[in-house]
Order: structure tokens, then sequence, then C-alpha cells
């Protein structure tokens, strides 16, 4: 495995790595891995290019275009959205005129819903020309990939990261790209999915026995990812708990919790957004039942004391 500079984004954000994860597949690693900055993957069969995630803005989508076409193979043939957040899907419009996009049924309804929604929770960010692409081809709980070579899957195990995940599994070569449903070196994030759907999920994808986790931030590693991820999200469910039953909300009890060894994690505000999901689910709340998505974010905002750091 291999990793390679291939181009210079900001001043203030290092330069996207192409990391060679087997033959023919690539993880679009852009470091540090924190808000919108975003993987993607490149599957290269015999008969086409498959692309994992878009990235958020023009500048960013035109870098992985250009990585992919140096890579040479067939052009990008297909585009798989690993869920609708705009970070993995603003990107879609740059392949949409040769590839046919396609994501789980749920993601595709929130891609419509959302729009350019995330553009108004940064407004600073230099988005470029964007334009949200819909999924054109949706699946429910499992689709195969019609391409010639080793195996693509889609899979959907239900609410995780959002109500509409999808995981690429690559079983000949045992490689997982996982969206964010799997988050390395930064704080995983469940506002819009579930505390305990992830868990589930995330035991569903240590069940595959991958090799090699590529997930939707941060650097590509191996099951270890799957296991950082549910320590985390067990611990939030476990601190909400006790929150709850002693009567804090959860910005107060944000703000009175020792991180511990998550405080290492990028984005480690994003605790505030998990307990408002672990308490709705403490309350009943089935996974990926709506929430009110701005004022958890205006509570996070409130617990930075400012909006959070993106260098989309």
């Amino acid at each position: 495995m291999t990793d390679t500079t291939i181009s210079t984004t900001t001043t203030a954000t290092p330069a996207a790595v192409l990391h060679q994860v087997t033959e023919g597949v690539h993880a679009w690693v852009q470091p540090p891995g924190g808000w919108c900055l975003s993987n993607a993957g490149i599957v290269q069969t015999r008969d086409t290019t498959v692309l994992v995630d878009t990235a958020a803005t023009e500048r960013r989508a035109t870098d992985l275009r250009r990585t992919v076409e140096g890579l040479g193979g067939r052009p990008v043939g297909m585009v798989v959205n690993t869920h609708s957040h705009g970070d993995h899907t603003f990107g879609n419009w740059l392949f949409s005129d040769s590839a046919t996009v396609v994501a789980q049924e749920r993601a595709a309804a929130e891609i419509a819903d959302f729009g350019l929604a995330l553009q108004g929770l940064w407004p600073g960010v230099e988005w470029g020309r964007v334009e949200p692409v819909v999924p054109v081809v949706t699946f429910r709980e499992r689709m195969t990939l019609p391409v010639t070579g080793p195996r693509v899957e889609l899979l959907h195990f239900g609410p995780g990261h959002t109500a509409g995940d999808t995981v690429v599994w690559l079983p000949d070569q045992r490689v997982l790209f996982t969206g964010d449903l799997v988050f390395s070196g930064a704080t995983p994030f469940v506002l819009m999915g579930s505390v305990s759907g992830s868990l589930r999920v995330l035991e569903r994808l240590r069940a595959l026995e991958p090799l090699h986790v590529v997930p939707g931030h941060g650097p590509v590693g191996g099951p270890e990812l799957l296991d950082a991820n549910a320590d985390y999200l067990r611990w939030v469910r476990d601190l909400a708990h006790a929150g709850a039953t002693a009567g804090l909300r959860p910005l107060e009890l944000a703000r009175a919790t020792d991180l511990g060894p998550y405080a290492r994690l990028l984005d480690s505000e994003r605790l505030v957004c998990n307990l408002e999901r672990a308490y709705a689910e403490e309350a009943g709340a089935e996974p990926g039942q709506p929430l009110d998505v701005q004022a958890a974010f205006g509570e996070m905002v409130d617990f930075c004391g400012g909006l959070p750091h993106c260098s989309a």
C-alpha cells in the first residue's frame, strides 16, 4: 500500500492523499478529517470506475476528479453516495453527466429535501459551484453493482450516522468503505441517525471481517476503527443515561463531562449533538426519528462559543 500526495487545497489544510488500499482500489483521504473534510473511494473494475462520494466544495471535487483521471483506467460510470450530507454529495454534479448516481432510498430522498442546506451552517466557506444532484438509482437493503470483475456490494443495515447509510463492501478484497458510520481520529456524529442503531450496524460490519476499513473522515485503518467508534458510542449511551437520571440537559452534561481518552479526537464538540440523540432514545425515540437539527447545532455552537472550525 502506498500514499501519494496529489494536490494542494488551502494553506490551512494539508493536501489530499491518495492511498492505495489494494490493486485497483484507492482511498482519497483528506487530512485531518474534520468537519466537511470527507474521504472518497475509487474502485477500478474491468469496465468502469466506481466512485464512492464526491467531496464538499467545487475545488475539492475538482481535485478528486483530476485524481481519478490521473489513475487511468475507465471513466467514472457510477457514483455511490454513502449518505445524504453535502460534504459527501455536493460534488455529484461534476460526474453526473456521464455517471449514474446511486444511493440508499432514504438517502436519495434526503438529498432532494436538504438541497444546499449545509452551506447555511458555514456561510464563510468558499463552496464554489455546487449543485444538488439526486441519485437516480436507489436500493433498500442490498444491491450488487453491475460491474465486471471483483464484486462491489452496497449494504444498508439500518439507521446509524443517518437513516439512509450505505457501506460499499468488496468481499473479494475485504475492503469496506463505511461513509460516516466510522470516523478515524475524529469524533463520531449521530445526531441524524442513532446511537443504538450505530452500535447494531457496527456489529454487522464487524461480522463481515474486513481487512481494510476506509472511514468517512480520517486515516484508513482496519477493523480496530469499528471497535473504537463502538467504544465511544457506548460511552455516550451510558453518559446520557446517567445524565438523564440526574436531571441534566445535554448541553449541561457536555459542559460538565471530562472527555478522558476522547479528548484527543477532532471535533469533540459533537458530544452535544450526540447526547441530544442519546437523550431522545432514552425517552423512547426510534432510531433515525427526526430531531430538531438546527436547535441541536445551535447548542453545539453555544458550547464552542462560535461555529465549529470547518476547513472545507
